[in-house]
């Protein structure tokens, strides 16, 4: 008899190894197969057989399917337990259903479930996606001063939820507060706050943290050094960021595509071409395959530099990679050819760009404009405006100026004149050339009825 038990247990577990397999690779077909063979032998599937269904229906599936698993483990006479119910909670959130995640939570407790440290992270975590971070802040200190063992996602899950609600400061009080009581963050600890402090700016701590890291028996990755570069880029420190790229090297970092990317784009931002082509070069060496994002970074690179032979040589190795266009590449593409004076090329990329089921963003069109207006197209370039069905302050000013560039001072301040009733800003410089060009081409009356709508749009506008 308790030999008989004891091979029926052992049955059961090969059964779950076998049900885990095959869920882990998506083969529900064949893992609900198993579970019948194995009833028709008189082998029952017990709560753990049911949680890998559960997980893997919620994987690959979707939750409905999920749960509906909960009524046939009751068909069976099985309980869900807790960890049937955290696969659950999970999925709602991974799936922006946090007001679902709330309502299974509820559920589990009705059950007489009881929670653990991880139903309250996930817990912690929808509160903080719902922007209640006194809501997060309870739980995690019920986890805390309760019967529950808090563990690093505990922590990694309050220091995000702070940092994303713009609670940085206190993040990182707390971190340091959990260092002082015997806490040992994670390299993903360490990572969230740098994160964090360079979202609000504070760069320097940030780069401080670089080198706890290290002093803390870690080794800084891609995402702690790309996430320190971007932020001494966005902040236009430049150098600071250039010096970190060689420190990662001279520490036998290798980069990776991102990382050059990164630096690719900043430079070529601040106008250092030459500099951003010699990345370039020692990224092409590396053999480090690209995602469609990179080779944005480097088809910007090249238009810039006005080699658009370069650029198309990379259009076509996109091909070869297996990657697609974005209406991204297709608008870089666009506004490339039109500061090299190509006009028809850009409207030929501009249809095809259309043809390829893109919508032709603002962007694109804009640059269009503007082409159209620097070789002299200008009554063309209204006819482009005319058609687009949004409009920005780039519109405005950049047919505003080319107007006045011609002499066309009265159409210009019509066109100003729209620019203002829409509500947006057109820029001074703009401004200022359509009152000088009135003025001097003796339109002093419009010119005056001009300057007093542009105060009077300026204060409606404020």
């Amino acid at each position: 008899m308790v030999r008989n038990r004891m091979l029926e247990r052992l049955s059961t577990k090969l059964l779950n190894v076998c049900i885990a397999s095959f869920c882990k690779v998506n083969k529900l077909e064949k893992a609900e197969s198993v579970i019948i063979d194995a009833i028709r032998l008189g082998l029952l599937p017990d709560v753990v057989t049911y949680n890998t269904l559960i997980n893997a229906y919620c994987r690959f599936v979707g939750i409905d399917a999920g749960y509906s698993i909960l009524h046939r483990m009751g068909e069976a006479g099985i309980n869900p337990d807790v960890v049937s119910y955290n696969s659950l909670i999970a999925a709602a959130s991974r799936n922006s259903q946090i007001s679902r995640s709330l309502d299974l939570f509820d559920e589990m407790i009705q059950r007489g479930i009881a929670p653990d440290v991880w139903s309250y992270n996930t817990l912690m975590h929808c509160f903080f996606k719902l922007g209640k971070p006194d809501e997060a802040n309870r739980v995690f200190r019920d986890i805390i001063l309760g019967d529950h063992t808090p563990c690093a996602a505990t922590f990694n899950t309050m220091i995000n939820g702070l940092c994303k609600n713009g609670y940085t400061e206190n993040a990182f009080m707390l971190f340091r507060k959990l260092q002082r009581h015997g806490f040992v963050p994670e390299l993903m600890t360490y990572n969230i706050l740098v994160n964090g402090l360079c979202k609000i700016g504070r760069l320097g701590t940030a780069k401080r943290m670089i080198k706890e890291i290290g002093e803390s028996g870690y080794v800084p990755n891609a995402i702690t050094y790309t996430t320190v570069l971007k932020c001494c880029f966005r902040k236009r420190k430049f150098e600071e960021g250039l010096e970190l790229l060689s420190e990662m090297k001279s520490e036998g970092y290798t980069y990776d595509g991102y990382a050059y990317c990164t630096a690719i784009g900043a430079l070529i931002k601040i106008g250092k071409i030459k500099e951003a082509t010699e990345y370039m070069v020692q990224l092409m060496k590396t053999g480090i395959k690209l995602d469609i994002a990179s080779y944005n970074t480097l088809i910007n690179m090249y238009c810039k530099d006005g080699k658009l032979e370069e650029a198309y040589k990379l259009l076509d190795e996109i091909e070869k990679d297996g990657l697609e266009c974005d209406k991204y590449t297709h608008t870089i593409m666009i506004d490339g050819l039109c500061k090299a004076g190509n006009i028809e090329g850009a409207i030929r990329h501009l249809k095809y760009m259309n043809l390829m089921g893109f919508d032709s963003n603002l962007v694109a069109f804009n640059s269009l404009v503007d082409g159209l207006c620097k070789v002299g197209q200008i009554d063309t370039a209204m006819k482009v405006y005319k058609s687009m069905e949004v409009r920005d302050s780039f519109t405005y000013s950049s047919l505003v100026h080319n107007l006045c560039r011609i002499g066309k001072y009265r159409k210009a301040s019509k066109l100003l004149l729209s620019c203002l009733r829409s509500g947006m800003n057109i820029l001074k410089s703009a401004q200022r050339a359509v009152l000088s060009g009135l003025h001097y081409s003796g339109f002093r009356g419009e010119a005056k009825k001009l300057k007093s709508k542009i105060r009077m749009a300026r204060i409606l506008n404020h």
